[in-house]
């Protein structure tokens, strides 16, 4: 029956026309556990990016050795799992280990089979198996379900990369995934409503894969919203995943995650949260993206709001995550914020409800803290307005103590992302690159108390004032005059200033701190609202 399913063992085994390197750590496990009499192969990820030429991220071993087997051949190796899994502790030697880390770890695992997946998350129970063919047909797509391992000790030559040796493979391929990847297609093994049916987030793992592989080939044109990927998703495969895309609620929110996270910071992000869209995926994971499907924008653009936020993620600058999720999260509160239809509609406020839709958005999915207050943080500021000659240094100074000066760059390139997300033809036009000058220049000017000329201890010297409140709103007050005219920044001259504010009660004091600020942040505002069309 098995062969009806694999189709003969000697078509799926043959031995490659040429060399790939496979690093020492990898071959050393291979070669003791066929010294003890065990089968052992490189499986899955590492051997499909070997065979595109690409350098794997971690290696994974599949083995006929059971799991306590393992364990007596390598000291170290430890086994935390119910799924054949054991860690095998070895030198290190992948390029992202930190270096605080004194190993790397392969994961060698025991051929197996798994029963049915009753949560679409996890296999009810696994079975281990005699054969790597029984093995390789539980795995998720053909291009991960090849196996690979050096045909000989001595058809080993040394690689130019130290401690990586290129070896002769032979290789079992029992479902074609060469013959996918040479065509670039991404397809199930066996039938696909099986393969979702038994881990949902595998429909998400296709398209991140499809998103991670294929290499651009548009074409410049004004047109810019779809490209012409080299790589696709197999019609049946794709199909499936538009009949399974419910079943994705079934997942951890942090596996989604990973998942999203890698699409997104991949070679075709807009690309990838596309396909999530029109497989019906995107639906369940971010609904509140979703709601710009169709939604008309004014004047300022020529795209609808879903259009505009993913040519914005495609043309984003950054490769960090935070940057990127900004970039096509940056209007996603355009939506609930329309008003009118045409040419002159608007969206007044639209930054301010993107930033609180984005900060239980990205808490629904699990990213961690520090993402979802920096996501949050350039979406509610992405619309700071700026014209050469309208904008003084102190709107600059008020927008560095806004957004903080470490996270200016990252500003300028979600602005950058709207801009070419807009069908503009240039990505920075003279007055960001005046606005850059303009920071630099403003960038050592006091924007936090910490940057004023006096401090507390100070005003309780010179002053005889006791420790409490009201020296922080009195550094307050400071602060904001300041901000306004740095020249004012001298120790005698705001402890003469502070002289004065010492007379003034706590309340009245922080209400002015925070009207002096507040008044000069109603006159960005205005501008903001002139210049984007929403009064």
């Amino acid at each position: 029956m098995l062969d009806n399913q694999l189709g003969k063992e000697t078509k799926a085994r043959y031995y490659s026309p040429m060399k790939y390197s496979v690093p020492q750590p990898v071959t050393e496990t291979l070669d003791t556990l066929a010294k003890a009499d065990f089968e052992a192969y490189i499986v899955g990820g590492c051997v499909r990016d070997i065979l595109l030429a690409r350098t794997p991220k971690d290696w994974d071993i599949t083995t006929s050795a059971k799991p306590d087997e393992i364990l007596a051949l390598f000291e170290g190796s430890f086994y935390e799992n119910e799924f054949g899994t054991v860690g095998v502790k070895v030198p290190r030697f992948l390029p992202t280990t930190p270096s605080e880390k004194e190993h790397d770890v392969i994961e060698v695992t025991t051929y197996r089979t798994e029963s049915a997946y009753s949560d679409n998350r996890r296999p009810d129970a696994v079975a281990f198996v005699s054969t790597i063919e029984e093995d390789l047909a539980r795995r998720d797509f053909t291009m991960n379900a090849i196996a690979a391992k050096p045909t000989s000790h001595e058809s080993r030559v040394t690689s130019h990369e130290e401690n990586t040796p290129e070896v002769d493979l032979e290789l079992i391929d029992p479902f074609d995934g060469q013959r996918d990847i040479a065509a670039k297609v991404i397809r199930a093994v066996g039938d696909a409503d099986v393969r979702f049916g038994e881990d949902a987030l595998r429909m998400m793992r296709a398209i991140r894969l499809f998103s991670e592989l294929s290499e651009n080939t548009r074409h410049e044109t004004r047109d810019t919203r779809h490209e012409n990927t080299d790589w696709k998703i197999e019609e049946k495969t794709l199909e499936a995943i538009r009949k399974h895309a419910p079943d994705i609620a079934h997942v951890s929110w942090e596996r989604i995650r990973d998942e999203f996270s890698r699409i997104v910071c991949s070679g075709h992000p807009a690309d990838g949260v596309d396909l999530l869209q029109k497989t019906g995926l995107l639906k369940v994971i971010i609904p509140e993206l979703e709601e710009g499907v169709g939604v008309g924008q004014n004047l300022h653009h020529i795209y609808t709001v879903w259009e505009h936020n993913l040519l914005a993620l495609r043309t984003c600058p950054s490769k960090k995550l935070s940057v990127r999720l900004a970039a096509l999260l940056h209007d996603v509160g355009k939506p609930r914020t329309k008003h009118g239809e045409g040419l002159h509609s608007t969206f007044y406020n639209h930054d301010h409800v993107g930033a609180r839709m984005v900060r239980p958005l990205l808490r629904r999915l699990r990213f961690p803290t520090d993402i979802i207050e920096k996501t949050t943080l350039l979406v509610d500021n992405h619309l700071f307005y700026y014209n050469v000659g309208e904008v003084s240094e102190a709107s600059v100074r008020r927008l560095i103590r806004r957004v903080g000066l470490e996270n200016m760059h990252d500003l300028m390139d979600v602005r950058i992302a709207d801009r070419l997300g807009s069908g503009v033809p240039k990505a920075k036009p003279y007055k960001l690159r005046h606005l850059e000058y303009m920071i630099d220049k403003v960038s050592k000017d006091p924007v936090s108390v910490k940057m004023l000329g006096i401090h507390g201890q100070d005003l309780m010297e010179a002053l005889g004032m006791q420790p409490g409140p009201k020296i922080g709103a009195i550094l307050d007050v400071l602060l904001a005059e300041v901000i306004e005219d740095p020249a004012k920044n001298a120790k005698e001259t705001l402890l003469a200033r502070a002289r004065e504010l010492e007379r003034e009660d706590l309340a009245s004091l922080r209400k002015q701190a925070k009207e002096t600020i507040g008044e000069k942040q109603e006159e960005d505002d205005r501008d903001i609202k002139k210049r984007h069309w929403v009064e």
